[in-house]
């Protein structure tokens, strides 16, 4: 490798989230690191890329979403208008006790909303096309890919990266590959997908979702075939993948396989998403254009987890009776040294990551204070009770 410039901000992994906070801090001597040869190769070139409200009785995660939503619908049009198609999302119950549920949240939905074929329809339901707009968020950033990042460390203030890259501050935005981080409490399920394009001579208005999402008719193939994303299928395997792959366009299954991703789980998951598809919306004429695998990284409690990284050696030698259950405020804890996070999206990654990535910028930049709730220290403090 050529001998690169110090920088102020190396951002590591160049999915959705990395590139959102790139973009927040392209004004600053950036990097963006990948290990394959372009922007969204992993969970965010799989993603179908749908912008949709989450449903429910008040919470703080469904208020995460929706002030995610917001500004991400409102960002994505002030980036590149047509990175974005917005006609709207139909939420359509499972059945009749989704209904009812249905009818209980009503009084809760945050979003302009109106009855319509069963369902309920929302305006601000959109998609965006993962892989351009990732391309798009990172144009004016400095990049490296296809490069491996083996090991990184902190010497005199600064953090080293193979040897060869140096930077004031390190931001890992890597997704469910967590290996550059030596520290128990951040632990990341990869939660495994598939989306499919069809072609389809049925017209689709607007997006839908029920037990899959299906895209509007964005794009046409031939002047009476219409390009349709569907997705995702959810898996969670125990085994580990031998050797990285690209898990973006039709990958090998013998990669997958090393995980439990046989050709016969592939050609269920295509099965059933077509038949859950077809369950919501008669789709004419359908053939399967291409495939989509990876790996959507999702914490244990499903909130994101964002800002500075918590040293549990240094904090439990300065604070041991934080394992008796003795309460210490998370100001008080020890750092790694100018070593931030963004992690843990899952499958609303497009929804989260550019506020997500907007808040962690202004966190490192201007000192401002991020939710409990979204903090890697709530998984510190439930990782020192669990092992007491």
């Amino acid at each position: 490798m050529k001998k690169t410039k110090d920088y102020d901000y190396v951002v590591i992994g160049a999915g959705i989230a990395g590139s959102c906070v790139s973009h927040f801090l392209k004004e600053d001597k950036v990097l963006l690191i990948d290990r394959f040869e372009d922007v969204a190769q992993f969970a965010s070139g799989v993603a179908g890329g749908f912008l949709s409200p989450l449903l429910g009785k008040p919470n703080k995660f469904k208020e995460l979403v929706t002030k995610s939503l917001s500004f991400a619908v409102d960002f994505y049009k002030s980036l590149d208008e047509s990175l974005i198609v917005q006609k709207g999302v139909l939420r359509v119950p499972k059945d009749e006790d989704d209904r009812l549920k249905f009818d209980v949240y009503k009084k809760h939905f945050d979003f302009e909303w109106e009855e319509k074929e069963g369902g309920f329809f929302f305006k601000i339901g959109s998609q965006v096309f993962s892989y351009e707009l990732c391309k798009k968020l990172t144009l004016n950033v400095d990049k490296i890919f296809n490069y491996e990042v083996k090991h990184i460390k902190y010497k005199e203030g600064t953090w080293i990266i193979n040897d060869e890259i140096k930077t004031k501050n390190l931001i890992l935005t890597t997704g469910s590959d967590i290996k550059l981080i030596d520290e128990e409490y951040i632990n990341i399920r990869a939660v495994w997908g598939q989306r499919i394009d069809i072609s389809t001579t049925t017209c689709i208005d607007f997006n839908y979702h029920k037990e899959c999402s299906i895209s509007t008719s964005y794009n046409k193939v031939t002047n009476d075939l219409y390009k349709v994303s569907i997705g995702a299928t959810h898996h969670r395997f125990e085994s580990k993948l031998e050797k990285d792959f690209k898990a973006f366009e039709n990958p090998s299954l013998s990669n997958l396989s090393n995980i439990g991703y046989t050709n016969e789980l592939y050609k269920k998951d295509t099965l059933e998403l077509l038949e859950k598809a077809n369950n919501i919306k008669t789709l004419n004429d359908v053939k399967v254009l291409k495939t989509y695998f990876g790996a959507r990284a999702s914490s244990f409690d499903y909130f994101p987890i964002v800002g500075s990284l918590v040293d549990s050696k240094e904090t439990l030698n300065m604070f041991p009776y934080l394992k008796n259950g003795t309460h210490v405020k998370s100001d008080r804890f020890i750092r790694h040294d100018n070593l931030f996070i963004l992690n843990g999206v899952g499958g609303r990654g497009f929804v989260l990551s550019p506020y997500l990535a907007k808040k962690l910028v202004d966190f490192i930049k201007k000192k401002d204070t991020l939710d409990d709730e979204i903090t890697v220290d709530r998984l510190f403090k439930k990782w020192v009770r669990r092992n007491k």
